[in-house]
């Protein structure tokens, strides 16, 4: 395998900021937010945010919230970083600790990467079957077919690519914005809601699944990589405000996420939830419930938004993949043998007659054990001021960030112990 340099992109000037077409050119900017985003709506959060919907009620609303408002410090910090140095989390990580520690990243990160293109694959393949009733077998190699499609508009530049995923999250938010126009929440119950609580017997292993299915390694490591392309050749001052514009960008984009999040368990809570009894429920399950209970456009609906899901975030998983073995290894593999490598796993999963809903389930407690290590890394690069010159974290955002770091660790490796248990 070759050595590498730094994945970057080709992108335009923002311009003076005095220039007449300096508003386009921003508008060009954005995008690389709504590509990360794609983690937070991928199948793992339709399998957590249904289940918990269904099995709790409302009572889960403050965790789906909370997720979301962590994920948009933990987005700007990766996407900093890679302003800031030029490089992605991978590439920072590996120039200032070589050797061992490398390995071991990248050891996990692989790991996590199979987890995730099984669940994004699995969900993908699912959404095929729901929509045509194709068997899963058969949806697996479609499905296949259609990622290395979009996986094929990198070579034409990153900006076919963001859009290709923009679209696709505009199809989740679509599908979501008619079930909740036909399925409203209850106001009441979800202001209720946002009280945290975590009484009952299966609320706290729900919780952490949720926060364990938003807050996605591999979407911190894409991120700063994505960024690096982006601030190559730019003055101090163009960083400066290339930054505030990604603000912008990640705002927008984690909303739209969360908002998909929240309308996920708000449908489940007021179709499915029949008391502190009623079980978790599977996808097909959900897909069947909203045909019969509201109709086959919103099953429809439900049904794309799940195949436009994992489709969109197979590809930026494997895009992912890509960047984390090219900046921890130096070394690259074509894309096309990359993404058959991580996908024999959910190909054979579909094969063999597995629950695909458990198997979507089970990932994300293999994904539980990458968190920790990208939240790590990222805090401790980002508040390296001979890194970051002047975009070096706070003290404040080294605090808040350091709780929040050993929180979602802590919930993570608790799910992980309860699932083990």
């Amino acid at each position: 395998m070759a050595q590498t340099q730094p994945i970057t992109y080709a992108v335009p000037s923002l311009g003076r900021p005095g220039a007449r077409p300096v508003r386009l050119r921003a508008a060009t900017t954005l995008g690389p937010a709504f590509v990360a985003a794609i983690a937070y709506v991928d199948p793992g959060n339709f399998a957590t945010n249904f289940a918990g919907g269904a099995s709790t009620g409302y009572q889960l609303v403050w965790v789906v919230v909370l997720a979301n408002l962590v994920a948009m410090p933990i987005q700007f910090m990766s996407a900093k970083l890679g302003v800031a140095t030029g490089r992605s989390l991978p590439h920072v990580f590996r120039d200032t600790f070589p050797g061992p520690r490398s390995w071991v990243m990248w050891g996990q990160a692989e790991i996590v990467a199979m987890a995730t293109d099984l669940a994004e694959f699995v969900g993908a393949a699912i959404g095929l079957y729901l929509l045509f009733g194709i068997p899963m077998p058969l949806a697996a190699g479609i499905t296949a077919v259609i990622s290395f499609a979009v996986l094929s508009l990198q070579h034409r530049g990153y900006r076919p690519f963001e859009l290709a995923i923009g679209a696709m999250l505009a199809m989740i938010c679509a599908g979501f914005l008619y079930l909740a126009v036909r399925v409203p929440p209850s106001a009441s119950e979800s202001l209720t809601g946002l009280l945290p609580s975590i009484g009952g017997d299966n609320i706290l292993l729900l919780a952490v699944g949720i926060i364990g299915a938003t807050v996605m390694p591999h979407a911190i490591y894409l991120h700063s990589g994505l960024m690096c392309g982006r601030a190559a050749g730019r003055t101090t001052g163009e960083k400066r405000r290339l930054l505030r514009l990604e603000r912008v960008d990640i705002a927008i984009a984690m909303s739209l996420a969360g908002l998909v999040n929240l309308s996920m368990l708000a449908i489940a809570a007021k179709l499915f939830h029949r008391g502190a009894d009623t079980p978790a429920i599977t996808l097909d399950a959900v897909h069947i419930g909203l045909d019969r209970l509201v109709g086959g456009g919103a099953a429809l609906a439900f049904a794309a938004a799940l195949l436009a899901s994992g489709i969109a975030s197979s590809s930026v998983g494997t895009a992912a993949g890509q960047m984390v073995m090219d900046g921890f290894l130096r070394a690259r593999i074509p894309l096309t043998a990359r993404r058959l490598v991580t996908m024999t796993p959910a190909v054979a999963l579909l094969c063999s007659g597995v629950d695909p809903t458990q198997a979507l389930v089970l990932s994300q407690v293999v994904l539980s054990f990458g968190i920790p290590f990208a939240l790590v890394g990222l805090l401790v690069l980002t508040s390296r001021k001979s890194l970051m010159g002047e975009h070096v974290n706070s003290r404040l955002t080294i605090a808040g960030m350091t709780v929040v770091v050993a929180v979602l660790s802590g919930l993570n490796v608790l799910l992980l112990g309860q699932q083990l248990l």
